[in-house]
């Protein structure tokens, strides 16, 4: 049996853009609008990083989305969930949040803090057309409930969602099939990382610095770097330019119309129209 072949390459790095979200939180807008159909079916990246009170304090007070799921990380900080569904949680260092909007959600995510970091990123993924008006539904994973495996010395794995390394996530979903993984490297340490080749692929670096691909391509922290489609490729080589943390998000394109007003996420205009007026007249 041959060996499988890890070459896809680093195709582009991307710089995110700076700007407030919410009531007014500082964030990186990672993944822009402009990336949406090259990084089918993942809609958004944010990564809020700050030891400002000034920066977080305002949180996202209550909000609506309709037609994707919102998956929030943390890495450092507290943020309390409600929804008008009578959900609530607390999100806390290591613990993920996957809320699926669905047909509409109107939620609120307020730091439980009032100084210290406030660390994490959050993740906007589609929902395939028939999907789009399922009843919404909400979870709270805890750092403890997300499986972490060390595939070789000097590597640690989070495995969020999908599968890697003979290890399931701690969320699988159907259509879109989500790789959502959190890696630390030693630095030195070359890894070479399963990604199914029928799907898009990123990486964003947000400690230390890696060499991506078989020339070796640096993506230093800060940094998005979009993986080529190879037919038939494995995934990729990475190696870490010092100790380096990174996430690998990777998901089956759906192919289908984007069509977006602000938090609301369907396939033609008239689909988000009507779930304008659905919010206005409360039927979220």
């Amino acid at each position: 049996m041959s060996k499988p072949v890890f070459n896809r390459q680093l195709e582009r790095l991307v710089t995110g853009v700076a700007t407030q979200d919410g009531a007014g939180v500082s964030l990186v807008r990672v993944l822009t609008h402009d990336l949406q159909h090259r990084l089918d079916p993942f809609l958004m990246l944010d990564n809020f990083h700050s030891d400002k009170p000034e920066d977080y304090l305002a949180g996202f007070p209550d909000h609506p989305h309709r037609g994707f799921e919102t998956v929030t990380y943390m890495l450092a900080g507290r943020m309390r969930h409600r929804d008008n569904a009578g959900n609530e949680g607390l999100l806390q260092a290591g613990g993920v949040q996957w809320m699926t909007a669905g047909s509409g959600l109107v939620h609120s995510e307020l730091p439980e803090q009032e100084d210290g970091l406030m660390s994490g990123f959050q993740l906007w993924l589609n929902l395939a057309s028939g999907d789009k008006m399922i009843a919404p539904s909400y979870r709270d994973l805890q750092a403890d409930e997300i499986p972490q495996v060390s595939p070789q010395p000097g590597v640690k794995v989070k495995v969020i969602a999908g599968s890697a390394f003979d290890t399931d996530g701690a969320v699988q979903r159907p259509h879109t099939e989500p790789l959502y993984l959190d890696l630390q490297l030693e630095g030195g340490q070359q890894l070479d990382l399963p990604i199914p080749a029928s799907h898009n692929a990123f990486l964003y670096v947000y400690e230390g610095e890696l060499r991506i691909g078989e020339d070796g391509r640096a993506a230093p922290a800060g940094r998005m770097a979009i993986l080529s489609n190879t037919a038939d490729a494995a995934g990729v080589s990475v190696q870490a330019q010092g100790n380096s943390r990174f996430l690998l998000i990777a998901g089956r394109p759906l192919n289908e119309p984007i069509a977006q007003w602000g938090p609301f996420v369907m396939n033609t205009r008239e689909q988000v129209e009507q779930a304008m007026r659905d919010f206005q007249n409360g039927k979220f």
